[in-house]
């Protein structure tokens, strides 16, 4: 197993561990495990632990980071006695957050996952080694992994996030089946031919559309998820919205060429029902001109294609 690790970071291992994990060591770290936190005072502490005895255990160097955006509790102490480098990130949002911590990641390899205990960082081996075998993004499939009860609110599991799911398959064409896992892995390399922007909830989906496009290698490996301890800050219908909006804006293929394509059309199509009707068409008392509605039709149909 190592053998394979030492092959993701792409380092030569030495023979023996060190206490390079350790903050404040100068050695270059091999990995960068990155969690958003805000108000987690629950559980960051837990989570950086099991982070760095699973960086203890595996014999890679690392750093852990967290990136406290705006708790008004004690996370961020007990994440720095926990052994983590805190960073804050002023712009509220899981993207932002992300993105901070992105940013300050010194690791070859970056890991990413939620400072609520939801996933077991003790057990990051099966996601790191995807890396060593040619694949630039890994992703922990909670479905296949098994999900502890209450762990996913029905509404997720059953329609948002297959439905997002099916959204990135029709406009990426890569297969998911767990867009929305928290826990992921990816090369530091990869991080700016990615060119994330998004701020909040959709920058896991916008992560795997951009890594498709750019012609990036996905897998996913089976990953246990864990009922939350604290209530979640998740907000189904906003977070959905914001899923729909990025997915939409990002295939325009979709969002303006089809639907204006088809206006086009249909304003042709009017048209030249309006030529063979001059007079117009009568529905019992009312008689409707086709060549107002025509033009609508093709306006917008037109604009909406040249917008795509």
């Amino acid at each position: 197993m190592t053998s394979t690790l030492d092959a993701a970071a792409g380092i030569a291992m030495p023979a023996v561990r060190t206490n390079a994990s350790q903050p404040g060591n100068s050695e270059e770290p091999q990995v960068s495990i990155v969690m958003p936190c805000l108000n987690e005072e629950a559980t960051v502490g837990i989570c950086v632990t099991k982070a760095r005895r699973w960086l203890e255990s595996s014999g890679m160097r690392g750093e852990v980071i967290v990136v406290d955006n705006g708790s008004t509790d004690s996370s961020v102490p007990i994440a720095i006695d926990a052994g983590a480098r805190v960073v804050t990130e002023e712009h509220r949002g899981y993207g932002s957050a992300y993105l901070r911590g992105f940013a300050e990641a010194r690791g070859e390899l970056i890991v990413m996952g939620d400072a609520d205990d939801t996933y077991d960082f003790s057990t990051l081996s099966p996601l790191i080694e995807p890396l060593g075998e040619g694949y630039d993004l890994v992703l922990g499939n909670r479905f296949r992994g098994g999900l502890e009860p209450d762990a996913m609110p029905w509404a997720h599991r059953y329609l948002g996030t297959p439905v997002i799911n099916f959204l990135i398959r029709l406009f990426s064409g890569v297969r998911i089946g767990d867009s929305q896992s928290g826990l992921r892995a990816f090369r530091r390399a990869a991080h700016p031919a990615l060119r994330l922007r998004s701020a909040g909830m959709e920058l896991a989906s916008e992560m795997i559309v951009r890594a498709a496009r750019t012609g990036m290698r996905i897998t996913e490996v089976p990953t246990r998820y864990y009922a939350r301890q604290a209530p979640s800050k998740l907000s189904t219908m906003r977070d959905g919205w914001r899923h729909l909006r990025f997915l939409l804006l990002a295939a325009p293929d979709f969002l303006f060429v089809l639907p204006g394509l088809l206006l086009t059309v249909l304003g042709v199509a009017t048209f030249a029902v309006s030529f063979l009707s001059p007079a117009g068409v009568t529905l019992r008392s009312l008689t409707w001109q086709p060549v107002f509605a025509g033009a609508i039709f093709l306006a917008i149909g037109v604009n909406s294609t040249l917008l795509g």
